[in-house]
């Protein structure tokens, strides 16, 4: 079972972009060189996973260094760590962007940082691909650094994965975002801020947890095949679109007392109650004013 955090929100946790390094290339690490620091007991604590959008979605590996600034100088002792945060520092120096030149005198981190998980970290990529029938995500560890062709939700409680990987939600980000080219283009301001979702009772939160981890669980029996493998949509496992099924049974039944027939009632239902959604927020608004 997951161990879930608390819920302070009481309904979707926030969605922040990943973190954007403006680094040249020198905070990242191949496997040999991350292999290496991590036999070093002083630099094996500031060698990270990577999650980039094709990290996520092809399950390929990548590392960076994170060094928060409280160990700035300690890492100095490394001569591989020193040797790039130097190349970092000349990088950034180089660049026209005063944003990006200003961080060259602190080339130990990232230039925009929007979070980092303490336990967990729902991921869905910024773009992907429209011929799967479920948005890909994931549910991580504190052991990763998610990048900024990603969004997450840091620490939020897991039935919001169950949310993004549902066909509801697939319907509403198809229609409101924008697309590149086919592609969809996930914004977490026009498709997940704006994705309309009735009050969860507890129940509601619990029963949406267990179909999160069910989809997790049904993954698992197919380790190491990645997103991209077990979402072609023709191929996708039994087991798995079982538990996305169910996960939409839930959901829908939360919503309406039964399933949706189509797409169609799907997106008049979630149209309508955005609508009222935003009636409210108008209201509140103009009664704080008053």
């Amino acid at each position: 079972m997951v161990t879930q955090q608390k819920d302070p929100l009481g309904q979707q946790a926030k969605m922040l972009f990943g973190n954007m390094p403006r680094d040249g290339g020198h905070l990242f690490l191949d496997n040999e060189i991350a292999k290496d620091l991590k036999n070093d007991p002083l630099a094996s604590q500031f060698v990270k996973k990577f999650v980039g959008s094709e990290e996520l979605i092809n399950g390929k590996h990548r590392f960076c260094l994170w060094i928060d600034d409280q160990h700035k100088n300690d890492v100095l002792k490394n001569k591989i760590i020193s040797n790039r945060l130097k190349l970092v520092k000349e990088e950034r120096e180089k660049s026209k962007a005063k944003s990006t030149k200003d961080f060259a005198l602190m080339p130990h981190r990232f230039v925009q940082i929007a979070g980092k998980a303490e336990n967990s970290c729902i991921v869905v990529p910024r773009v992907s691909s429209e011929n799967r029938d479920y948005l890909p995500v994931n549910y991580l560890n504190d052991k990763y650094i998610i990048g900024d062709r990603n969004f997450s939700l840091y620490d939020a409680p897991l039935w919001n994965m169950a949310l993004i990987a549902s066909r509801l939600h697939w319907v509403w980000i198809g229609t409101v975002c924008v697309r590149l080219r086919t592609d969809f283009s996930y914004s977490n301001t026009l498709g997940w801020n704006t994705f309309p979702v009735p009050n969860l009772t507890e129940k509601n939160k619990m029963d949406l947890v267990r179909c999160a981890e069910e989809i997790l669980l049904a993954r698992e029996t197919h380790f190491p095949a990645t997103i991209a493998d077990l979402y072609k949509r023709e191929d996708m496992p039994d087991n798995l679109r079982l538990a996305h099924k169910k996960n939409d049974e839930i959901l829908e039944r939360i919503y309406i007392g039964r399933q949706f027939k189509n797409d169609t009632e799907r997106l008049e239902k979630l149209f309508d109650l955005y609508t009222k959604m935003t009636s409210l927020d108008n209201k509140k608004t103009k009664m704080e004013k008053a």
